[in-house]
């Protein structure tokens, strides 16, 4: 059976995750996956990502969970677009997570970025999902 939101099912098992106090969880891997990841990464949301190839085009995308005093550092992580209602955004409209203390990441023609890196560029496209 083929999933019709993977990206809302890596926000669910990173989300899962957190709750269960889990060190790292795991996930089908993708390109896109990997590349929000790398935004979590650089932002400090999460320590590190890794993507292990299973042969016939498979990959396993592995995402270490960060905690800070044993709390988790994302308080919230929730999906903005979805496959029945996209959401586009200019490079002006896009919005700011608690005032600018969390994160927009925003698949754009130049790749996947923050939004704050998306205003900067001068760009915007599809609001993939807020972060905090």
């Amino acid at each position: 059976m083929t999933m019709s939101d993977p990206i809302a099912d890596m926000l669910t098992r990173v989300r899962n995750g957190l709750v269960r106090q889990k060190v790292e969880v795991s996930m089908p891997g993708s390109k896109l996956k990997a590349a929000i990841a790398e935004v979590l990464k650089q932002e400090g949301y999460v320590e590190s990502y890794s993507v292990a190839e299973q042969g016939a085009g498979k990959s396993t995308l592995t995402v270490v969970l960060k905690y800070y005093e044993g709390k988790p550092v994302i308080t919230t992580i929730t999906r903005a677009s979805r496959p029945g209602l996209r959401k586009y955004r200019g490079a002006k409209e896009i919005p700011a997570v608690k005032r600018g203390l969390g994160i927009t990441v925003v698949s754009t023609p130049q790749g996947i970025m923050t939004d704050r890196a998306a205003r900067s560029a001068g760009v915007g496209g599809e609001l993939l999902c807020y972060v905090a």
